[in-house]
C-alpha cells in the first residue's frame, strides 16, 4: 500500500508542513464581536441574549419546533432519555460502535444499555438486526410496553448515533420501533447540517441531540442542543435549570433538576459559529470528493453519504483491507506529522459495558478492526476558486 501520495495529498489540502490536527475549529466572522458584547454586557452565564438567540436560530436551522441548549450533548442525552421515561433498571437501545457518551448517558438515567449491530453502508444502527434482536428477545405485555424475555425488564428507548455525520437508517428503524412501541432518541451529536431524505437529522425521533465540542463541525467550545417538540422542549428547559419555578425572588424546585444549561458566552460563539456553518459543509464536502478522487485507485475504501442524504463529512473515514494495513495506515501518518486515528473500541468491549446485554455483531468487529479517520478539519484559508 502507498501511503505517500495520501500524506501528500493532506499536505497540500492543508499547505501546512507543521502538524494536521484531525479537525480543528476555525473561527473566521463574528466570534470575537459577540463574544466581547457578552462580556461587556455582564451576562457571561447561563442568562443572556445570546442563548436565547442561539436555540431560536438551531431550531430554524435544523427545522424543529424547539431547541433547547445544554452544557455539552452529554447532558442532552442525559436529559433527552428522562424525556422519554427512561429510568432506574430500565433497558436502552443502542450500537456498539459509538462514542462512549452515548452508553455513558444511558447508565446516568439508571439504564443498561442493549448492543445491537450495526450497518457497513451507513455505520449506525442497523434496523434489520434491531428487528431480529427484538424478535429473539423481546416481547410487548398487555400494555404495549417492550420488554425482556429474560427478566421482563423494560426496554424503554433505542438510541442509534448518526456516525462520523453520515444519517443511519432512519425510516427502517422508525418502522421497527414503531412496531415495537419504542420511542427513538437520535445522538446527532456528529451529524449537525446532515440531511437524510430532505430532512435534518436530530427531528425525526422523539428526541434528538446535538454537540458543539471543540473538535465538531461548529463549535461552542463545549455545549449541546436538544431538538424536540414544543411540549418536550418546555420540559427540557425546566429540567435543565434545575427544575427551579419561576419566581421573582424565591428559590423554588419542583423534581430533581440539572444544572445544565449553557452560558451566554459560549451561545455567543455558537451564534457567530452557526452563521458559517453552510459554507463549513461545503467544504467538507469538497474536501471528501478530494479525498475520493485521491484514493480512487489504491486499496482503501473512502466512506461515503448513504443514498438520498446529505452528509457533513464530520470525520472522514477510509475502510481498510484487514486491521494489518489498518495499522500500517496509522503508524506511517502520525510518524510523519499528520493525525489519523481508529474507529472507536467497541462499547461492549469496554469494562464498564463488558457485562451489557448483546447480541451477535459481526459488522461492528469488521469495521473496528479496519476504519481509520482522516483529518477533515476546514482550512484556515479558502482555497481560490471554491
Amino acid at each position: 500500500m502507498l501511503l505517500q501520495p495520501l500524506i501528500d495529498f493532506v499536505r497540500g489540502h492543508y499547505r501546512t508542513s507543521d502538524f494536521i490536527p484531525l479537525h480543528a475549529p476555525v473561527f473566521r466572522g463574528n466570534e470575537r464581536c459577540y463574544v466581547l458584547e457578552t462580556i461587556d454586557s455582564t451576562f457571561v452565564s447561563s442568562v443572556g441574549a445570546f442563548v436565547d438567540r442561539f436555540e431560536h436560530d438551531m431550531a430554524a436551522y435544523t427545522g424543529s419546533p424547539r431547541a433547547v441548549a445544554t452544557v455539552n450533548g452529554t447532558a442532552a442525552l442525559h436529559v433527552a432519555l428522562r424525556l422519554v421515561g427512561v429510568q432506574q433498571g430500565d433497558y436502552v437501545i443502542t450500537q456498539p460502535l459509538t462514542f462512549v457518551a452515548t452508553c455513558n448517558a444511558i447508565v446516568y438515567s439508571g439504564a443498561t444499555p442493549v448492543f445491537v449491530d450495526v450497518d457497513r453502508h451507513t455505520l449506525g444502527l442497523s434496523p434489520s438486526a434491531l428487528e431480529s434482536r427484538l424478535e429473539e428477545n423481546a416481547f410487548c405485555d398487555d400494555e404495549g410496553q417492550c420488554r425482556r424475555r429474560a427478566d421482563h425488564g423494560a426496554i424503554r428507548a433505542c438510541l442509534p448515533m448518526h456516525t462520523f455525520g453520515h444519517p443511519a437508517d432512519l425510516d427502517g428503524l422508525l418502522r421497527v420501533c414503531g412496531d415495537w412501541g419504542l420511542p427513538l432518541v437520535e445522538d446527532a451529536a456528529e451529524s449537525l447540517g446532515s440531511i437524510y431524505h430532505g430532512k435534518h437529522t436530530g427531528t425525526f425521533g422523539d428526541v434528538g441531540t446535538l454537540s458543539f465540542n471543540g473538535n465538531k463541525v461548529m463549535t461552542t467550545g463545549g455545549g449541546g442542543m436538544l431538538l424536540c417538540g414544543q411540549e418536550l422542549g418546555e420540559r427540557a428547559k425546566h429540567l435543565t435549570t434545575t427544575a427551579k419555578q419561576p419566581h421573582s425572588y424565591e428559590y423554588v424546585h419542583d423534581e430533581l433538576g440539572y444544572n445544565y444549561r449553557l452560558p451566554n458566552l459560549n451561545a455567543a460563539l455558537g451564534c457567530a459559529q452557526l452563521e458559517q456553518l453552510e459554507g463549513y459543509i461545503s467544504e467538507k464536502r469538497q474536501l471528501a470528493a478530494d479525498y475520493a478522487a485521491c484514493l480512487a485507485d489504491s486499496e482503501l475504501a473512502f466512506v461515503t453519504e448513504p443514498e438520498g442524504c446529505r452528509s457533513n463529512y464530520w470525520l472522514n473515514a477510509v475502510i481498510c483491507s484487514n486491521s494489518a494495513q489498518r495499522d500500517q495506515l496509522l503508524q506511517a501518518t502520525n510518524e510523519q506529522g499528520v493525525m489519523t486515528r481508529p474507529i472507536w473500541r467497541l462499547m461492549n468491549r469496554l469494562p464498564m459495558y463488558a457485562d451489557a446485554p448483546s447480541g451477535e455483531l459481526p459488522n461492528a468487529l469488521w469495521l473496528e478492526a479496519r476504519v481509520v479517520n482522516l483529518p477533515s478539519g476546514v482550512c484556515d484559508h479558502v482555497k481560490e476558486g471554491r
